[in-house]
């Protein structure tokens, strides 16, 4: 698609939203349209070029939209450790040396390289995705609070995608997206405005490699932050999780 053609569709696009009373089915709808996107992405069925400048445009019109029909939230600022009962403790590596952004780009989709994500370990040494103390699944938080973007709901053990059941939330506020990967169950919707510490989630073992026996159950998390152009780039969420609240 010509990069002067996608200019015009935005502009259009924001044009139109200023004349017009939003409501949550635009959110939605926008939200599903940068889901379609996202799917694109991970399955490099787009080009590089095309998909940074649609991913730039998709989330201008959801920040336009958040912030017409939201009140402003100064709760979406605080941070809660992302598997309730646990703490830091569960972070794998040492000091946060999990952490290796080298080679990761959002762009690559499934083909990224790196690991710009910390993984989050719970009891459970039977792999039943139930901690071993409560015999519960491990509930997963919303680290900060945000809007559904992006999400996959299903997958089967025959995928060869990395990711399993995964939630993308965008926090137009301070402008970073959580990833949530490898889940069991998913408790939330595309559109969805979801609060800081709100049960997003459940740990599971979908996803390639979580899946498999030589894997230990665990959550893997990664903030994006968007930079000035809305490029989307993996930060270091470990003193944020050290800080956040338990």
């Amino acid at each position: 698609m010509k990069k002067w053609f996608l200019v015009f569709v935005f502009f259009y696009a924001i044009n139109n939203l200023k004349s017009q009373d939003l409501n949550q089915s635009d959110l939605v709808s926008s939200c599903q349209n940068f889901n379609e996107l996202n799917n694109n992405i991970l399955l490099g069925s787009i080009n590089k070029n095309s998909a940074t400048m649609m991913v730039k445009f998709q989330l201008q019109l959801i920040n336009q939209i958040y912030f017409q029909i939201q009140k402003f939230d100064s709760n979406f600022n605080k941070f809660y450790f992302p598997i309730q009962g646990y703490n830091a403790k569960a972070i794998g590596g040492k000091s946060g040396n999990g952490y290796v952004p080298a080679g990761f780009d959002y762009f690559d989709g499934d083909k990224h390289t790196g690991h710009a994500a910390h993984d989050i370990f719970i009891n459970d040494k039977n792999q039943d995705a139930l901690d071993d103390k409560t015999k519960k699944p491990a509930n997963i938080l919303a680290f900060t609070g945000g809007v559904v973007i992006a999400m996959s709901p299903n997958w089967d053990s025959t995928s060869t995608l990395r990711g399993g059941k995964y939630i993308y939330v965008y926090n137009p506020i301070l402008n970073i997206i959580c990833y949530y990967a490898h889940c069991k169950d998913i408790y939330v919707k595309i559109g969805d405005i979801v609060k800081p510490k709100q049960v997003i989630a459940t740990v599971g073992r979908t996803g390639l490699n979580a899946f498999k026996k030589r894997s230990p159950t665990h959550l893997h998390f990664m903030i994006l932050k968007l930079d000035a152009n809305l490029y989307p780039n993996p930060i270091n969420s470990y003193n944020l999780l050290l800080k956040s609240k338990f």
